[in-house]
């Protein structure tokens, strides 16, 4: 854990330049979701013991089963019947399987499993130049990744508007006050329909635009490149996945924990991956995805910048190998 936290001080060092020293930056409370949850030591199992390493025939997976859903996939993925017990079925098949294929067909099936160490670092974000102009920040992503984005731009000085509908709240309001609070007390909170009139017009007036969602899910929503450029030519979008914006990985699942996974983000008990943090894929995101926008802007930059929580664990990983 030394050797992460000492990555992210550095991390921290760059957003503090990039903020023209505006926040102020504590390495472990960047990674806390602070007191709203008890959660148990990392190891085999994630915090929130959601997400768990499992050992295929060849190499390991990090399977998340937060949700309802994903559990009832589970006798789709695995062969087993709805009767059996899900984790017990997960371990089953994936004793006589290799990951590739397990992973393979859970992403088929939009369920957050990836392999460990699987992702590759960061890319530079490539954007283009735009003419000097002031606008809004616009935050439409949940959770946290986005949201802390948002904070930390709020921070900086910048006018962020948390935008959410009666259909698509944050649940993070509900399951975690002190961290929404944290996340999105500083933020002006509208409730408005995400495919309707009014949301469009704060966007065309934007500079920056944030959201957590991938990109097909999005574009049902009328919230596509094409649209949203017209409308807005000098628009920063800060597009957080869980594995990319771009081709099939734009259509992958995934959270925190099993996306540090994927990074790489783990440490090893002998030849076993152990998971070393909570949902550590998320703060690490955001923090970075606040970073990358004020160099944006500070640059005067526009465009999409893709930036997924899988690639973002293989970069802190690769910062402390």
């Amino acid at each position: 854990m030394t050797a992460l936290l000492e990555a992210v001080a550095a991390a921290g060092e760059r957003l503090v330049a990039a903020s023209g020293g505006r926040i102020a930056f504590d390495p472990r409370r960047a990674l806390s979701r602070h007191d709203d949850l008890t959660l148990a030591a990392p190891g085999e199992w994630s915090p929130n013991r959601h997400c768990r390493m499992v050992g295929c025939r060849e190499g390991w997976m990090a399977v998340s089963l937060a949700r309802e859903e994903d559990r009832a996939l589970v006798p789709a993925w695995t062969g087993a019947t709805l009767d059996d017990e899900p984790w017990q079925a997960i371990l089953g098949a994936a004793a006589t399987r290799p990951t590739d294929e397990m992973v393979t067909e859970a992403a088929e099936l939009h369920m957050p499993v990836a392999s460990v160490g699987e992702a590759e670092p960061l890319a530079d974000p490539e954007l283009a130049a735009y003419a000097a102009c002031d606008g809004i920040v616009v935050d439409l992503s949940a959770l946290w990744a986005g949201p802390y984005c948002g904070a930390l731009l709020a921070e900086a000085g910048h006018a962020v508007v948390k935008v959410e509908s009666d259909g698509r709240p944050d649940p993070t309001r509900l399951h975690t006050p002190k961290l929404d609070a944290r996340l999105n007390g500083n933020k002006r909170r509208v409730l408005a329909d995400i495919d309707g009139a009014e949301l469009f017009a704060m966007i065309g007036e934007a500079r920056v635009l944030i959201t957590s969602a991938r990109p097909h899910a999005l574009a049902r929503l009328g919230l596509d490149e094409e649209r949203l450029f017209q409308i807005n030519p000098d628009l920063l979008w800060i597009a957080i996945t869980a594995h990319g914006w771009r081709g099939d990985a734009a259509m992958r699942v995934g959270f925190g924990d099993d996306c540090a996974a994927a990074g790489g983000l783990v440490r090893w008990d002998e030849d076993r991956p152990q998971f070393i943090g909570d949902s550590l894929a998320d703060p690490l995101t955001g923090l970075t995805a606040a970073t990358l926008a004020l160099e944006a802007l500070a640059g005067q930059r526009g465009g999409v910048i893709d930036i997924s929580l899988a690639r973002t664990a293989a970069t802190f990983a690769k910062a402390m190998a």
